[in-house]
């Protein structure tokens, strides 16, 4: 399947709940051959009107930070999310609805081949990392999964909420720079 393939299957998908109350179907965005992946829980109300992930308020904020570090969802990263249509009132996904986006996430990953993937909130961490992830003792810690390097940190939105832990989300994002130079990846 090639992703052009996967990206269609995807918006025509009606395989859960949350088909009937979105606006468009946030497949992913950013370069379809990077390095370096990074995965939130969902969309939101900004994602949902655009069809592309993290491009409100939290998304600018991910932006900077993501620069931070000579990264780009233009040039080099892939963002997508865990499940890829817009939670009613924003509320976390349900574990059903995230095991029913499950395919798309995989097939996207299994495509990109990232050597590092950055979760994004717990929510994330949880699908991703280990289902008992604590972001706030947990954030910047590596784990690595059939030669893939996993790394959670805090949300952009819950960074907004919480400016306090603006300070480790910066830290967990050189944590990023260095694995980059660690394992050599060229960006």
């Amino acid at each position: 399947m090639t992703f052009e393939e996967l990206k269609n299957s995807c918006t025509n998908c009606q395989d859960c709940e949350l088909a009937k109350t979105r606006t468009n179907v946030v497949f992913g965005y950013g370069n379809e051959k990077a390095k370096i992946m990074l995965i939130g829980e969902g969309p939101g109300q900004v994602e949902d009107e655009t069809g592309k992930p993290f491009v409100g308020r939290s998304g600018k904020l991910l932006d900077l930070m993501l620069d931070a570090i000579d990264l780009s969802r233009e040039k080099n990263v892939y963002i997508a999310n865990t499940v890829k249509c817009r939670p009613p009132g924003n509320r976390d996904p349900l574990p059903g609805e995230t095991e029913t986006c499950k395919k798309y996430l995989d097939k996207q990953m299994e495509l990109i081949a990232p050597q590092i993937v950055i979760c994004l909130g717990r929510i994330a961490a949880f699908r991703m990392i280990k289902p008992d992830f604590r972001v706030t003792a947990e954030h910047g810690q590596w784990f690595e999964k059939n030669g893939v390097f996993y790394m959670g940190t805090f949300h952009p939105a819950a960074l907004l909420r919480n400016v306090n832990q603006k300070p480790m989300a910066f830290d967990d994002f050189m944590n990023v720079k260095a694995k980059i130079e660690e394992l050599g990846i060229e960006i």
